[in-house]
């Protein structure tokens, strides 16, 4: 089984890598640190804490600007991002997706269980299937148990591997190549960048409307957001 699971997981993660769009939420930002950084420590113990006090040492070094609509302070951020999260010992969004689909579908004996916890697996994590893929999969599969006159087992070297030829058809249609993986991954963290960074702006816009409605901040004008240092409300 364990040939099977190895093969199938890794098409069916292409297939997915290469057309995924990750909601904000999914992942860590540097807002959290912002807004929980006066309480979180005493609440978090052991690695936890431990996690947490380093990413907010390296946030704390770091000048981010807050500008989503500028692709050169979106790649920075994302940067910053990336050397938390391997200073911190943290999950990428693409390997918190890889160790969800390995924990989840671990005990799965058949390959169309498989494929549905995937869907729901892409539904619970914010993933648009902008390509159609779960779509072309499910044909796939279609196709090779009419062949075999049976349900696919994931355990089923034969069938497994008639169905890795088809996913791999699919990568091929879909213009996606295994050689082209890091790419998307990189194109997955810029995305998130962006939307964390919106985030940052909203919550930062917000605050100093806020502010603005105090008597004695009513006749001072307003910092332009990308002026704003992260590290003075850390």
């Amino acid at each position: 089984m364990a040939f099977a699971t190895r093969f199938l997981s890794r098409s069916t993660r292409q297939v997915y890598s290469g057309q995924s769009i990750v909601r904000s939420e999914y992942a860590i930002p540097a807002r959290s640190f912002a807004k929980e950084a006066g309480n979180a420590p005493t609440a978090l113990k052991g690695d936890v804490k431990k996690k947490f006090e380093t990413a907010l040492g390296i946030i704390r070094t770091e000048k981010i600007t807050i500008d989503p609509d500028n692709p050169a302070a979106v790649t920075e951020y994302a940067k910053v991002m990336k050397t938390v999260r391997e200073k911190a010992d943290l999950f990428s969004e693409s390997q918190r997706i890889k160790y969800t689909i390995e924990t989840r579908t671990q005990d799965i004996p058949d390959a169309r269980s498989y494929l549905l916890a995937l869907k729901d697996i892409r539904v619970k994590r914010g993933l648009i299937d902008e390509l159609g893929a779960e779509a072309m999969m499910i044909d796939a599969l279609d196709k090779v148990e009419k062949e075999l006159k049976k349900p696919l087992l994931r355990n089923d070297k034969k069938g497994m591997a008639l169905l890795k030829a088809e996913f791999d058809k699919i990568n091929q249609k879909l213009g996606i190549r295994k050689e082209d993986l890091p790419k998307y991954e990189e194109q997955l963290e810029l995305k998130i960048a962006k939307a964390q960074l919106e985030e940052l702006k909203k919550d930062a816009l917000e605050a100093m409307e806020t502010q603005k409605k105090r008597e004695e901040f009513k006749d001072e004008e307003m910092p332009d957001v990308k002026s704003l240092d992260i590290r003075n409300f850390i």
